[in-house]
């Protein structure tokens, strides 16, 4: 066993210690996300620090960062080492731009939903107030008014 080898975890320690499935692992290392070395035999051998770099995958999808972003908050820090406080505040400075927008987002949501279901109609095609003769239509699919667009102001 070499000087390092108690360094490199297997895909199911590295399971077991992450709580991701071994598939999950494949498809991340698939996308470019986490690396592995293989041995003579072909096996993967993960470093410990890809325990950081999984922890740092899932807090990035619990903000709602898709994994194309979290690639990229990725690239911006250092894969040999553990990210210093400065290179950790820029990726944490541009999380909370991303976690307003989706607070904001869901406010207006909220607030929408509140004002749709108040009349007690409960169809956007139908709807007299905010959608009389179905003109979100013409928008494009979908709840229009909900997710996207405002209603137009009713006089």
């Amino acid at each position: 066993m070499s000087p390092n080898a108690h360094d490199r975890l297997t895909i199911g320690e590295l399971a077991a210690r992450s709580g991701l499935a071994a598939s999950a692992l494949r498809y991340y290392e698939e996308l470019d996300l986490i690396h592995s070395e293989r041995t003579a035999g072909g096996q993967r051998r993960y470093k410990r620090a890809t325990l950081r770099r999984v922890a740092f995958i899932r807090a990035a999808q619990q903000v709602g960062l898709t994994l194309d972003e979290a690639r990229a908050a990725l690239a911006e820090l250092p894969a040999e080492r553990t990210p210093n406080a400065t290179e950790w505040a820029q990726v944490a400075r541009a999380w909370q731009r991303r976690i307003d927008a989706q607070i904001a987002d869901l406010e207006r949501l909220r607030t929408r939903l509140t004002g749709c279901i108040g009349c007690g109609c409960l169809s956007l095609t139908r709807c007299r107030l905010y959608n009389p003769a179905d003109t979100a239509a013409q928008s494009g699919p979908g709840a229009r008014y909900l997710l996207e667009e405002a209603p137009p102001e009713q006089s």
